[in-house]
């Protein structure tokens, strides 16, 4: 098999449409997994259970009913969910999304890649990274499109951060992520992540947080080795 053929570069403004369905895609593709790992939680099967038990007696014992009730309290967690990853979305494509050039590319202690290849003859952008500076490096905008991951895509656009970071001084390097993204904790921690804090602010209707259970933010930091080059 011959090795996936990529390249990373600086963020253009002819890449605004691309950057923008790519981190939409990535962003909502976290409410199935946030569903399920919501809908497994003991305190939702038990509610689940009783709930569809009351369309059941209510409707005479029918079984139907019993399966409707369940279904609406399920719909409502999803819609919890969905919510809240939305509003997210949103939020950042009418922020920072909204001008890349402005927000990141301006400022010499900010940076925007993409990560491009050749698909059926045209260059196609799969994959993206930022950073900011705050009084540390900020990471955001992790995203690789599902086809062209596990092919390598996700380290180098990680390699390009961390070495942004070094050159720029900065002492270390943090993200965030919301609680059912384990694979992506899992990429982070092999990259040498730790965790450092947590929050539970969603910036979304705390009922919703709570019904969606997703209360917890894991904040991550990766200390910049100062001459080394980072190990990824």
């Amino acid at each position: 098999l011959f090795p996936f053929q990529f390249s990373i570069r600086e963020y253009r403004p002819t890449d605004q449409y691309a950057a923008a369905v790519l981190f939409r895609d990535g962003i909502l593709e976290h409410v199935y997994p946030a569903f399920f790992k919501a809908m497994s939680h003991p305190d939702h099967v038990g509610i689940a259970l009783s709930v569809s038990m009351a369309g059941y007696v209510l409707g005479g014992s029918s079984y139907f009913q019993g399966l409707l009730f369940g279904s609406a309290w399920a719909g409502l967690i999803y819609y919890c969910c969905y919510d809240i990853y939305e509003g997210y979305m949103l939020r950042r494509l009418g922020a920072d999304m909204a001008d890349i050039n402005a927000t990141y590319l301006q400022n010499p202690d900010n940076g925007f890649w993409v990560a491009e290849a050749d698909v059926g003859g045209q260059a196609k952008v799969l994959g993206m990274v930022a950073v900011t500076d705050g009084s540390y490096g900020e990471l955001s905008h992790v995203v690789v499109a599902f086809p062209s991951r596990r092919k390598s895509v996700g380290s180098e656009l990680m390699r390009k951060a961390m070495n942004f970071c070094k050159e720029r001084g900065f002492s270390r390097l943090t993200l965030d992520l919301s609680s059912p993204q384990k694979a992506a904790m899992s990429m982070y921690q092999k990259l040498g992540f730790v965790q450092t804090a947590s929050h539970s602010n969603t910036h979304a209707n705390l009922l919703f947080s709570k019904l969606a259970r997703i209360t917890v933010t894991l904040n991550l930091c990766f200390h910049v080795p100062s001459s080394s080059k980072p190990n990824v």
